[in-house]
């Protein structure tokens, strides 16, 4: 441990030092199997052949030059995402809260070209988009916002999964030029919204004169059973930011824009140091071809439902479980009290998971586990939350 880190993580008594698919093992040779992939980063797992073989190949001859110049790997990876997504363009960066930071900007710029002048952004209780000021503005979270004011004006916020709320504030706040919404709320606790809700959400946009922007940074690269998660609805963004799953570990992130949203930003509009270098680029089209190749969204939508339905098995009927909800290999499991000292018991016995929203268990495992460990996964993380439960059943008896 070293005491010259800043103290803003409250990290756990573990450090790895290497990793292979689905596992990892710490700097004392045990072995994990993670079920959270750093965050829904590491989609294809760890030390992934073609990732790695791309990052080597790449180190090797260029690994920056600038935005000042062309850049081969960019535009490759821009040409395969925007022909995944049927988007027209795409801003590269660092992550996804500069993601979407950069649909923000997009969206403000956009409303001035129209003559908005004090333009708004309509986003959702409960939602996560960033750390950054605009995008801690636009979540949804009161205690990752407290002790940054003052914070950023131009943001309506109103429940999620309501679309009654929105015909509301489009009555009350006629400078609304955009609705920025997760498919699925990540951070708040793997919330899915009512089938329909994202449709809805497209038709008032439309209806409107509004952007629709989709924050797919943890619902994209395939985590819910499409390579995107608002495919499953059928619908298309006038904006989509991604990032995570993206490079698999290397830090990339993505603002697309189609249509007239694709041509606001122009030179000195905005811009990255190191947004869309050749390294992540190389990176983000090694993982584009693994999961077009080894169908690994349809993978973990198949994957997905048989860990569903295998934990409403195990868990059905125990008091304080409230819901098992999830889509693809994005699983969320509900329980009536804080449970956080569940990581550290799972960290215990070689399970790495994670709590949000203070009582939802949330597993994001890689998308290339095999039905051993999806099975190990439900088993252990079931006895894990009824041994946690039991000791309030004894009480209660």
């Amino acid at each position: 441990m070293t005491d010259h880190l800043m103290a803003n993580y409250a990290r756990l008594p573990v450090a790895f030092t290497r990793g292979e698919g689905a596992w990892l093992w710490d700097s004392n040779d045990k072995r994990y199997l993670d079920a959270l992939s750093g965050i829904a980063v590491c989609g294809l797992g760890h030390a992934h052949p073609a990732v790695r073989d791309a990052l080597c190949e790449q180190a090797g001859t260029l690994i920056h030059t600038s935005n000042l110049y062309r850049i081969p790997a960019q535009e490759a990876l821009g040409d395969r995402l925007c022909a995944s997504a049927g988007m027209d363009r795409v801003f590269f960066c660092n992550s996804g809260a500069e993601a979407n930071e950069a649909a923000i900007k997009l969206a403000r710029l956009h409303a001035h070209r129209n003559g908005i002048d004090k333009p708004e952004v309509l986003v959702m209780d409960n939602s996560f988009h960033g750390r950054t000021l605009a995008t801690l503005t636009a979540t949804g979270n009161r205690k990752a916002q407290a002790g940054f004011e003052p914070l950023v004006h131009g943001f309506v916020r109103i429940p999620y999964d309501d679309l009654a709320a929105v015909e509301t504030a489009a009555t009350n706040r006629p400078n609304i030029v955009a609705v920025l919404v997760e498919p699925i709320q990540g951070e708040g606790g793997v919330v899915v919204p009512s089938n329909g809700y994202l449709a809805g959400l497209q038709e008032q946009c439309r209806r409107h004169g509004w952007l629709l922007m989709l924050d797919e940074i943890q619902t994209g690269m395939g985590r819910t059973g499409a390579l995107f998660g608002h495919v499953h609805e059928g619908i298309a963004a006038d904006v989509m930011t991604l990032a995570k799953g993206l490079g698999n570990g290397v830090p990339i992130g993505a603002c697309m824009a189609r249509g007239a949203a694709a041509e606001v930003l122009g030179p000195g509009t905005h811009g990255s140091t190191f947004g869309g270098n050749p390294l992540a680029c190389r990176a983000g089209c090694a993982v584009l071809e693994v999961l077009e190749k080894e169908h690994l969204p349809e993978r973990a939508g198949v994957l997905g439902s048989r860990m569903l339905d295998a934990f409403h098995h195990a868990l059905d009927g125990i008091a304080g479980v409230l819901q098992v909800r999830g889509r693809g290999l994005m699983i969320g499991i509900e329980l009536d009290r804080p449970c956080a000292e569940l990581v550290a018991r799972a960290l215990d016995q070689g399970l790495l998971i994670n709590v949000t929203a203070e009582r939802v268990v949330r597993l994001l495992p890689p998308l290339i586990i095999d039905d051993q460990q999806a099975d190990c996964i439900v088993d252990a993380v079931s006895r894990l939350i009824r041994s946690f439960l039991a000791p309030r059943h004894q009480d209660a008896g």
